[in-house]
């Protein structure tokens, strides 16, 4: 229907339905995903409308230096960390910026496994995540990252953005987004691990 971004973009600036119906198909689900990984489902319901109401208000000002669809989740993200603030949830990062050598010795500096992380029992990660147990707690870990961890994490290994990309849509410095990447994946690391081991959830 639209040959190329910028046909899309000027159609919304021009309110045609067609480019709005297109649009909420093209980004909305991304736009959910990442929201509510930094803030509740109610919530998040609340962010991406918002969102929405300020991508079309200040879209004739969008300058498409970047991807629209990395503009509309930096502004997500941004509605977010707003919200966040509003209920004195806002994330630290001070104490996250201590590393530990564990990060350095599982992590790469292009922020990659060095070695393959889990010695699995089962012979692929299909038969690994048929076990509905291991599988259940995968997701209970996710969901109780921390916001921006979660962010992190979901732009990376679910949506396939690059770090300096990361760093735009989140509006934090390379090394913050490296440790808020290391930060999950170790935990995760450790906890299925021992689960892998013992059968027994991590408790701390």
């Amino acid at each position: 229907m639209f040959e190329d971004e910028d046909t899309l973009i000027d159609g919304l600036i021009a309110k045609k339905d067609s480019a709005f119906r297109f649009a909420i198909t093209e980004y909305q689900p991304s736009m959910m995903y990442l929201a509510n990984s930094m803030v509740s489902n109610k919530l998040a319901d609340e962010v991406v409308q918002e969102a929405w109401f300020s991508a079309l208000r200040a879209l004739p000002k969008f300058e498409r230096r970047s991807k629209l669809k990395t503009w509309l989740l930096r502004i997500v993200a941004k509605e977010a960390k707003t919200r966040l603030r509003k209920k004195n949830r806002q994330v630290s990062l001070d104490e996250m910026l201590k590393r530990d050598s564990t990060l350095d010795e599982r992590f790469s500096s292009k922020s990659h496994w060095q070695d393959n992380p889990f010695d699995w029992d089962a012979d692929s990660p299909d038969e690994i995540l048929s076990s509905g147990e291991l599988r259940s707690y995968i997701e209970e870990m996710l969901e109780a990252l921390p916001e921006l961890q979660g962010a992190t994490l979901n732009l990376r290994e679910q949506q396939g953005y690059s770090l300096a990309e990361i760093c735009n849509i989140l509006d934090v410095s390379e090394s913050n987004v490296r440790v808020l990447l290391h930060r999950p994946r170790n935990r995760m690391f450790r906890c299925i691990e021992h689960f892998q081991e013992s059968g027994e959830r991590c408790t701390n």
